[in-house]
């Protein structure tokens, strides 16, 4: 349960094509990583970004997007594509450089399929990714008004049907 100044949005896993990816993040999550993050980067049809814990901090907005957990993990590139409500990691040009970052995908960038790995998606709070997505941004691509994840909570599935 992905919690955001903007509502709640549901994701479900896909430990079958990326386990390492899914671990780290329910490890980085339980640990409250998330908690108090920001989307950092919007692009309106294509995605929305998160996961850098240099967005706990205003004053170093110039360094947000290069934030990490302190290591990398390697990719799991995978048959899922990227579609509306799939997440990903974020890395830089090493496929090997992901860490924390993570994008959800608002429209369908399907030139990233096999390039990037999805490890979920979501099924419930399209109208969340919507507000977060098309917010009024400002170069690089930041929200003018302050996107927060508040909280990223692991629960059984049922527990949110």
């Amino acid at each position: 349960v992905i919690k955001t100044s903007e509502g709640e949005m549901v994701a479900e896993f896909w430990p079958d094509v990326a386990p390492e990816t899914v671990e780290n993040f329910k490890k980085l999550a339980r640990q409250g990583f998330y908690d108090g993050t920001a989307f950092h980067r919007v692009i309106k049809g294509f995605m929305i970004q998160g996961g850098d814990p240099l967005t706990k901090d205003e004053s170093k907005q110039s360094r947000w997007g290069t934030g990490d957990p302190g290591y990398k993990i390697k990719a799991e590139f995978n048959e899922k594509s990227h579609t509306r409500g799939v997440l990903s990691m974020a890395r830089s040009q090493d496929p090997n450089s992901a860490g924390s970052q993570f994008f959800i995908c608002h429209g369908e960038p399907k030139f990233l399929d096999r390039q990037y790995t999805t490890f979920g998606k979501l099924i419930k709070g399209d109208d969340v990714l919507e507000k977060i997505a098309t917010t009024k941004t400002t170069p690089p691509d930041r929200p003018v008004t302050r996107m927060n994840v508040e909280s990223i909570k692991i629960v059984p599935a049922d527990a949110v049907k």
